[in-house]
């Protein structure tokens, strides 16, 4: 079906329905209760889960299957994004027509820098993407400033006037999909639960489950094949007369109109762009992403980013006073203890926390989260496999006792 095989069809159709009922699954802890401050079904979170496990999905092409660590992708996320709000600013309101321009602008600088990097490979590789978004940082913030906005950013202002959009005097725009605002919510109250389901999200979800279709049936591709030959031995495919050059330039182009693709969604999302999404951070964050969720599997770097997202914005914004409330039963001496080792932590210092997790999966779970849950099911499966052979040997037993 789709042209998958049953188990990618499975795995599809479970990221959909995760994809679909996130807003009940985010929101486990009644609003008002201590606990709903781990709640993530907010649309802001939400959209920034699919936005970025998007862009994770499209590094991994490229990491995951060439093993090519590419430090300057944030660049095509940049660019991407430019070219969204230039759309948006320009053209239309609709967001339709900048995603498809993000998305060509991004594939178009990726073939410049893929077709110039790719002449070296390891290392050297490594630097020149990292020389070519810092290169790209720079003249956004001050070189370009007429058409970046320089460290101010671009958005939609009361003087842009879209040449299909029919705006007021001093109406300012606001990105739509045919009509629909994109910052449409309804809302649905269960007893003490809330529930957001907002239009944004779900247009995003959309382009997220296209994106993860599509991986998969380029994992599963003879040119997929051609990109893990790549990734086990490169010097010998080329000495069987192979060029790898056309195949590790197309995963970098495809990799980069990923990138663009979720810049062009961020712009749809919020109007506003700034030069900080090509900042060398940004494209160490992807590496983090799919590193954590498992470099090479098709739902990995998705989960990476779901993750980190929710680190960021979940654990940030944990304070002392929210400390103090959840430990207020306990005497005031441990009380203010415990506050006093997990400060560092939380706030400000969830990096110090990100940090911490990243080295236990590396160090314990090489393959991330897809090998810890392959892990935990294995031992299920052992169980079982020891349960029905103990049922096993006993009817056995019975039946020659009889």
């Amino acid at each position: 079906m789709l042209g998958l095989t049953g188990k990618d069809l499975g795995l599809f159709i479970i990221v959909a329905l995760l994809t679909i009922l996130a807003p009940f699954i985010l929101n486990p802890f009644p609003e008002g209760s201590a606990l709903a401050q781990f709640n993530g079904g907010y649309p802001d979170l939400m959209q920034r889960f699919v936005i970025f496990g998007i862009f994770a999905i499209g590094f991994n092409i490229l990491f995951g299957l060439t093993g090519y660590l590419s430090f300057g992708h944030a660049a095509f996320l940049g660019v991407g994004s430019y070219a969204a709000i230039w759309m948006m600013k320009l053209l239309t309101l609709n967001v339709i027509p900048a995603i498809i321009m993000s998305i060509v602008f991004a594939g178009i600088f990726a073939l410049v820098v893929g077709y110039i990097s790719l002449r070296r490979s390891g290392i050297y590789f490594s630097i020149l993407t990292l020389a070519f978004a810092q290169m790209s940082y720079a003249l956004a913030y001050s070189v370009l400033t007429p058409i970046t906005g320089g460290e101010t950013g671009l958005q939609l202002k009361a003087t842009d006037t879209p040449l299909l959009s029919n705006l007021g005097p001093t109406e300012i725009g606001r990105a739509n999909f045919f009509g629909v605002d994109m910052r449409a919510s309804y809302e649905m109250a269960i007893g003490d639960w809330l529930f957001t389901f907002n239009a944004g999200y779900y247009i995003a979800a959309v382009f997220m489950l296209l994106s993860f279709y599509l991986a998969i049936r380029l994992f599963r591709s003879p040119f997929g094949m051609m990109l893990r030959a790549v990734k086990s031995n490169q010097q010998r495919m080329n000495y069987t007369g192979l060029n790898s050059r056309p195949y590790t330039l197309a995963a970098f182009v495809i990799s980069g109109m990923y990138a663009g693709l979720a810049g062009g969604l961020m712009v749809a999302m919020d109007t506003q762009v700034g030069p900080e999404r090509m900042f060398w951070t940004a494209s160490g964050e992807v590496v983090l992403m799919t590193i954590l969720g498992g470099a090479g599997t098709l739902i990995g770097p998705v989960l990476g980013a779901g993750m980190i997202k929710y680190m960021e914005n979940i654990v940030s914004k944990i304070n002392d006073g929210i400390l103090h409330q959840w430990f207020a039963f306990m005497p005031d001496g441990i009380e203010d203890f415990l506050v006093f080792v997990i400060h560092p932590f939380i706030g400000k210092g969830w990096h110090l926390t990100l940090g911490l997790l990243f080295m236990l999966v590396v160090i314990f779970l090489p393959g991330g989260l897809v090998e810890g849950g392959q892990r935990i099911a294995s031992v299920f499966r052992r169980k079982e496999t020891k349960t029905s052979t103990v049922e096993k040997s006993a009817a056995e037993q019975q039946q020659h006792s009889e």
